[in-house]
């Protein structure tokens, strides 16, 4: 009777035990619940900075500024920097761009940490004299980068300089680089004056250019002025005699008893006022058809280059004007070699006399000499 029950009790069992795995099968373990994905982060919303100083177009005394700028925004925490850039055109493109020489007219300074309410970066190279600039900013955080403030000018200060291939004279600002002789008055917002026939600029270079650029704007050239071979510009070797010297060069606006009045003439000589073989300049024909009727009031820029070839332009109203004058020819023979270089606005009296010298009520400004092309934006703060 007891083997009886123990037999079903086992039996019981089984089944129980059969009916559970049946029922809840062999692959049911308890599970740790699975977490939430993690939200990915979203970029920050940034907004520009604004401007604030030097103000817009501002003329400055330095070559150093220090550009400033109210903050941008950010709807998220966390550190944030600046870059500034500075340019010598709008566009903030720099293939064209070209300095003189220790000079910048192209920066970029990015990292620059953010300052409380505003943010502020000191120019730590000299930025080109007498140059309109053009500056602008934005605000870095982590990898996103917010839009360009909207872009400002400033001037730098207007100063020249002369150095070894370079020389510079904005002669708008009551000084010069160079020595004055005789009675000039220097017009502010003009340029320098020369009062009278005997009157000039000299230029004595630091270093022989043998080929380069001499270029100006002159103001109060007038038809039917004074003088027979009446000079615009010229350059030589010392201090002797102008028109005898082996480095002559002459650029002439002719007065009312030059052959033919208020003609463009010039003559440059490589080495030997003697040898014809190395003097240059137009034929006769070629001054006859060069007859101008100048206007004191109009800016006519002059644009001499020298070395294999020779060439002179005159633009009215300046660069980017009409090209009224523009006659050149290669320059095979000889070399332009003076030593001691000097130049000139107007010229000296030499044998010829005043007849043949500086042309009265002549303003000069923004001259350029230099062994490479005048940089584009170098003068641009002088103009409106």
């Amino acid at each position: 009777m007891i083997r009886k029950y123990v037999t079903h009790v086992a039996a019981g069992l089984a089944l129980a035990a059969g009916l559970c795995a049946t029922a809840c099968g062999d692959d049911q373990k308890p599970t740790t619940p699975t977490p939430a994905p993690t939200p990915t982060p979203t970029a920050p919303r940034l907004t520009a900075p604004v401007a604030d100083t030097p103000e817009t177009n501002k003329q400055l005394d330095t070559l150093r500024p220090t550009l400033t700028v109210r903050n941008g925004s950010s709807d998220q925490a966390g550190t944030r920097t600046y870059e500034f850039q500075i340019s010598d055109n709008p566009e903030f493109t720099s293939v064209m761009s070209r300095a003189a020489h220790g000079y910048r007219v192209v920066v970029t300074k990015p990292g620059v940490p953010e300052g409380s309410g505003t943010t502020s970066f000191t120019v730590e190279e000299d930025l080109q004299p007498t140059t309109k600039l053009y500056w602008r900013a934005r605000m870095t955080q982590g990898t996103t980068t917010s839009d360009w403030s909207q872009g400002q000018s400033f001037r730098t200060r207007l100063m020249g300089f002369n150095r070894a291939g370079e020389l510079y004279d904005p002669l708008i600002h009551g000084e010069t680089v160079g020595q004055i002789v005789g009675n000039v008055t220097f017009l502010a917002g003009k340029g320098a004056q020369m009062n009278d026939g005997v009157s000039y600029i000299k230029y004595l270079l630091p270093q022989t250019i043998q080929q380069g650029e001499f270029s100006m704007d002159v103001e109060g050239l007038r038809a039917n002025g004074p003088g027979d071979k009446a000079k615009v510009f010229g350059m030589q070797e010392g201090q002797g005699d102008f028109i005898t010297n082996d480095y002559r060069v002459d650029i002439q606006y002719r007065g009312t008893s030059g052959v033919p009045p208020n003609s463009i003439q010039w003559r440059v000589i490589y080495g030997d006022a003697d040898d014809l073989s190395v003097r240059y300049e137009p034929d006769t024909a070629k001054r006859f058809a060069s007859v101008f009727n100048l206007n004191p009031s109009t800016t006519y820029h002059w644009k001499f280059t020298w070395g294999p070839a020779i060439n002179l332009q005159m633009i009215e109203n300046g660069l980017g004007g009409n090209v009224l004058y523009d006659f050149g020819m290669p320059a095979p023979r000889g070399a332009y070699r003076p030593n001691p270089h000097y130049c000139y606005l107007g010229a000296p009296v030499g044998r010829s006399g005043s007849e043949a010298a500086t042309i009265p009520g002549t303003i000069y400004r923004n001259v350029w000499i230099g062994a490479q092309p005048r940089p584009s934006s170098l003068g641009s703060a002088l103009l409106p």
